[in-house]
């Protein structure tokens, strides 16, 4: 592109702070990018090397945190081609370190994942092999050595002397040979079956196009390309490391639509071949990038945590030589850029907001705030909500979602349990109904009144026993009635039929302690996630025994399992072997073959709580004492997971309870609600997705849904083999018509022809325009003017008063515009002096010019009517 500066953005809004860049002086890059990260040398002593993030965070900033690398200072750095997440480095220590890194706001691994000893003295250079994996150059002051990094081991050294600045580029046929002769700084082209003499070179003193800033500059990088952002036409992005800064600079071309000659297909994240294959004599191109090739990573450094973000292939077609394309159609372009970027969830912009302060409940005080981490914290329904209290003797405060406002002082009444409370949860289809697992082992039914809590109960309704140790958590069967499923530090899972209080069903197979269990949508199987790093699965009905095992989370912190996809997938969030919070997925159908997806999360001890929308297939996680609650969409195929936009609480919050679908208000397009216990309050929070047609149904997000607040059968139904299915309601309103049948608007111009702008207007236009601005400026001409308001004046005085004034200066005006008009000095030097280069009135010029032309054709006419006296006519002759 010959002229690529013209298209050189750079915004200030878009610089990395926080940024101290070294100025020590070595061979090799200051700086690197691979499509995620971003690492650069700094000015801290030894081997610092920063790490920041390719783009912005949600809140439009950047985070930067260093990692110490070496002894010494750090002289090269280098991203995989093929990783992220997987960063060379090498120092003046005279070793060479890969290093497993994550985002920024997490915490680094101090321990490099690999060291290599090339005993070569000060080493300068380092560099990943740009189509075989695990394929490594490091240069010296004394020559080149090959490394296979998954055998430490070197394939070659050829000791050859450096004895200049130069640069390697892996390459079949060229080399690029950076070098300082003369002290003139030169570039020259080569080809490596020929290395007698360069191709070509060029000499950095010419005058080339460039981007200039005002920061002097420590280092330079490019953004890989599948980091692009192809919307905006950005074709290039260039990393600038200064003392204080890393100043993106983007070039973008001004184009409207996806242009496929700015977007050939460009190389992908899998690697053409292994070192082994490469040293064997193989040369081999990576393929192009396609979505499915670069959802992981195939070097065998990597982890789930680590696996490369999905790539993005700019065009379908390669190859362009000359000539030009025709510009596609809209449709065609949007296609293009839809299958580049990949699918697009319609919920990416889900925004979750509390509702108003009206209908808060308030001045919650001793609320228990170390409830276990298999237990949710609090629980409601669409009636009233159940919170523990920090007071002995188990007790748990019952509030009427009905009832908003401020609570008394006084004490109120709660439920006592009489031993500390370990879960709690309502039954679905009975909102008076609370059960609850103390620490003795036991299962207690209470029955809340209608209206509410009026005094303290101390009698539940029925009480279960059976375990034999704590119980971690319960839940109720989604289908049938009165059938509960409870975990417990003995090591089993028993199912309850709370008809008759006795226990119908005992599971067993945990060899640890099981963080949580979960009812498949169609009540037939149920899985359990445990401590011992397995996700398990059962169908009570015909074995006490797992009929599915496979690996879980390597995390033992905790963590909880919930179906999604219509019973196809299993969705566990837990933490993988560093204490980091992960998402994982796996096929019902298949525990044993693990994940079939992951995704990070962040740092944070608390286990992430899902919640499932059936409908919408959006997963809502956050933790007890987060700020944060994340939102994806689930999907059957790849890439799985697809992230929307997060909700962000002022103030660290107990969880969420998430409402039936009834609750939401369909006119706002709200998807979901949730009640929000903080530490004083308990909030509703709804969740919208931003639609422009409100009035129309969008049905697109409203499904039917399944009415799972009734039982479709008994639990003794179940038993006998039965299975159930919730019927289904529609939540459209009727008076609101869906949008899937609202009329087709045709499309407005946005703009008015060019002929309408550019067509002649007569005076009278004008003069009309012009009256009706003033007219505009000035006001209402019907409001009455403030002196109507005086008093002690006649109206008809100020009226004879106004009129000469009026009079008065009408004549003196005409008067002496006409005097200065009447001499063609005196209307040039008007004319001038309000020219606009001069700071004159545009507007006053024209007046002056419209006058002009009228006092000569006024003075025209009276010489027509009133000719000269001969004699004057003689003396002008």
């Amino acid at each position: 592109m010959p002229v690529l500066e013209q298209y050189c953005c750079v915004s200030v809004q878009g610089w990395i702070a926080s940024v101290r860049g070294g100025s020590f002086s070595s061979q090799g890059k200051h700086i690197t990018s691979s499509c995620s990260l971003v690492a650069f040398n700094t000015d801290q002593a030894g081997g610092m090397v920063g790490l920041t993030s390719v783009n912005a965070a949600s809140d439009g900033k950047w985070t930067v945190t260093q990692i110490s690398c070496h002894a010494d200072l750090v002289t090269d750095l280098d991203f995989s081609p093929f990783d992220d997440y997987l960063l060379a480095t090498c120092s003046a220590d005279e070793t060479v370190k890969l290093w497993r890194v994550c985002d920024p706001a997490q915490d680094q691994c101090s321990d490099a994942e690999v060291t290599l000893s090339p005993a070569d003295g000060r080493l300068e250079l380092v560099l990943f092999h740009p189509a075989a994996s695990e394929l490594l150059a490091v240069a010296s002051v004394r020559g080149l050595q090959v490394w296979d990094v998954t055998r430490d081991t070197a394939l070659t050294g050829k000791h050859t002397p450096v004895c200049a600045r130069f640069s390697l580029v892996f390459s079949y046929f060229t080399l690029m040979h950076l070098c300082l002769q003369m002290r003139q700084q030169e570039v020259r082209l080569w080809d490596s079956r020929k290395l007698s003499s360069s191709l070509t070179d060029l000499s950095l003193l010419l005058s080339v196009s460039h981007c200039l800033t005002d920061l002097s500059t420590r280092g330079t990088a490019l953004v890989p390309k599948l980091a692009l952002d192809v919307s905006c036409c950005e074709v290039l992005r260039l990393l600038q490391l200064t003392d204080n800064f890393i100043v993106p600079i983007s070039y973008q071309v001004p184009r409207k639509d996806f242009h496929a000659d700015l977007y050939p297909d460009t190389v992908g994240h899998t690697p053409a071949m292994t070192a082994e294959d490469w040293w064997k004599g193989e040369n081999k191109q990576v393929l192009t990038s396609q979505r499915s090739e670069a959802s992981t990573s195939s070097s065998p450094l990597s982890t789930p945590s680590s696996s490369a973000a999905p790539s993005r292939s700019p065009s379908s077609t390669s190859g362009l030589s000359s000539g030009f394309l025709p510009s596609p159609s809209p449709s065609q372009s949007s296609r293009a850029i839809q299958n580049m970027l990949g699918p697009s969830s319609k919920f990416r912009h889900i925004q979750g907001a509390v509702l108003h302060r009206d209908t808060h409940i308030t001045n919650l005080r001793g609320l228990h705030l170390t409830t276990p981490g298999e237990c949710d914290g609090f629980c409601a329904n669409g009636q009233r909500v159940a919170v523990p209290l920090a007071i002995a003797g188990g007790q748990i405060a019952v509030f009427e979602l009905s009832q908003p406002g401020k609570l008394p002082d006084t004490a109120l009444p709660t439920i006592q349990n009489s031993v500390n409370v370990a879960d709690f949860c309502w039954d679905p289809f009975d909102t008076h109904k609370l059960v609850v697992a103390g620490d003795d082992a036991k299962i207690r039914v209470w029955q809340i009144p209608k209206g509410g809590l009026t005094e303290t109960l101390t009698e539940p309704e029925c009480v279960l026993r059976g375990h034999t140790e704590k119980i971690y958590s319960i839940k109720f069967h989604p289908h049938a009635s009165g059938l509960l499923a409870s975990s417990s530090y003995d090591l089993t899972v028993r199912l309850w039929n709370l008809g008759t209080g006795e226990e119908v069903k005992r599971l067993s197979g945990h060899q640890d302690q099981i963080f949580g269990i979960a009812w498949s949508p169609d009540g037939k199987l149920l899985a359990t996630v445990c401590k011992d790093g397995k996700v398990r699965l059962y169908d009570p009905r015909k074995s006490t025994l797992p009929i599915q095992e496979g690996p879980g989370p390597e995390g033992h912190r905790g963590a909880r399992v919930v179906w999604v996809c219509d019973g196809k997938y299993l969705l566990v969030s837990g933490f993988d072997s560093r204490s980091e919070r992960q998402l994982y997925l796996f096929s019902a159908e298949s525990l044993a073959s693990g994940s079939v997806a992951s995704v990070p999360a962040d740092v944070s001890p608390s286990t992430l709580i899902p919640f499932y929308d059936s409908d919408t297939s959006v997963l809502i996680l956050t933790g007890k004492g987060d700020t944060r609650v994340y939102t994806y969409e689930i999907l059957p195929e790849a890439p799985y997971f697809m992230e929307c936009s997060s909700f962000h609480s002022s103030e660290p919050h107990k969880g969420l309870c998430f409402l039936p679908k009834t609750e939401c208000d369909v006119r706002d397009v709200e998807v979901a609600r949730a009640i929000r216990l903080g530490k004083s309050t308990i909030e509703p929070v709804a969740f919208r997705v931003p639609r422009v047609k409100k009035e129309f149904f969008q049905d697109d997000v409203f499904p039917e849904t399944a009415v799972w607040w009734e039982a479709s059968l008994t639990a003794a139904a179940w038993l006998s083999g039965s299975n159930g299915q919730h019927r289904k309601i529609s939540l459209q309103p009727k008076d609101m018509m869906p949008v899937s049948e609202a009329p087709k608007e045709v499309p407005v111009r946005k703009y008015l022809p060019s002929s309408v702008y550019l067509e002649e207007k007569t005076d009278e236009q004008k003069k009309e325009e012009l009256l009706s601005a003033m007219v505009a400026k000035l006001g209402n001409r019907e409001d009455p003017l403030p002196q109507a308001s005086c008093e002690g004046v006649d109206e008809d005085e100020w009226a004879r008063y106004l009129a000469q004034v009026v009079v008065m200066g009408a004549q003196v005006v005409a008067r002496a515009f006409a005097r200065a008009l009447r001499q063609e000095f005196n209307y040039e030097h008007l004319f001038k002096v309000n020219d606009k280069t001069v700071g004159g009135s545009f507007y006053i010029q024209s007046k002056v010019v419209r006058a002009k032309e009228r006092l000569d054709e006024e003075l025209s006419i009276q010489q027509q009517h009133h000719p000269k006296p001969p004699e004057q006519q003689q003396q002008q002759t």
